[in-house]
């Protein structure tokens, strides 16, 4: 993965462009993302797909490429019926097609980009929430799991993986509660101190879906400890309350800002 302090530049430097979503394009060209593991299904199904997909994105202008990992978990592909190895394989994949895809998009280039030009790859991490696939990344009812010890038991393994990826940096995304985006951070720290971009699922325009006040996790997540937060924001939150939100986390001196919101639709 890329050094922290230099992504932290770079992305202070000028406005980058993440790509598009994922699972709603590969819907849209007629997979079937219904099962519990989403998007991670055509990974395992048809990577071939996921490569395109990133590579349509960087065509589009996308400067950052997210992989396909954010349902991906070794309980999840456990359940799933896969083996272990098998989730290791997913992935290395996940991120064997982003780097694929980028590799491609270069190569038809009129000349290699500077370096801190090139498209990035993101190892994506989801919420404990999306393991449990039952919309609990917007309620943050994760009952017994809701701890700083249990959140790190649970994600740390995959960390460890994708760390010894081509990814660039991690995107932890779509995290509703305080405790999670610290326990990533502090295995992120555990790992050699790997950059980490933090997103966060909001209920409203100051608030995670947790409860807790952004202005109060902007404080926390800025704090010197975690200097190799490389980004911190929020995803999958309604474009209502983007303003008010980013509002709150200018208001102190943090990491460069990341938004990308949804639709602005409801559902049942």
């Amino acid at each position: 993965m890329q050094d922290p302090q230099k992504l932290i530049q770079r992305f202070k430097s000028r406005v980058h462009v993440l790509d598009g979503g994922l699972a709603t394009e590969l819907e849209k060209r007629g997979h079937d993302i219904s099962g519990k593991l989403w998007s991670a299904q055509v990974l395992l199904d048809d990577p071939g797909a996921i490569e395109q997909l990133h590579y349509d994105y960087l065509k589009a202008g996308a400067d950052i490429i997210i992989t396909s990992s954010y349902q991906l978990t070794f309980q999840g592909m456990k359940e799933a019926g896969y083996t272990h190895e098998q989730a290791e394989d997913a992935f290395h994949r996940s991120v064997e097609v982003a780097v694929k895809a980028r590799e491609r998009y270069l190569s038809e280039l009129d000349e290699d980009p500077p370096e801190d030009r090139k498209p990035l790859i993101a190892a994506s991490i989801g919420p404990y929430g999306a393991y449990l696939a039952d919309g609990s990344e917007y309620t943050a009812n994760y009952g017994s799991a809701n701890s700083f010890e249990a959140l790190q038991a649970f994600h740390r393994e995959r960390m460890e993986f994708l760390a010894k990826t081509e990814a660039d940096y991690f995107a932890l995304e779509t995290i509703p509660t305080i405790f999670e985006g610290i326990s990533c951070l502090a295995i992120a720290g555990d790992l050699n101190e790997l950059p980490v971009m933090l997103t966060f699922s909001c209920r409203d325009g100051t608030h995670l879906c947790s409860g807790h006040p952004m202005s109060h996790v902007s404080e926390v997540v800025n704090q010197g400890t975690f200097w190799f937060l490389v980004g911190v924001g929020m995803n999958c939150t309604a474009p209502r309350h983007i303003v008010s939100l980013l509002n709150e986390i200018a208001a102190r001196e943090t990491a460069p800002m990341v938004v990308y919101p949804n639709s602005g639709e409801d559902w049942d």
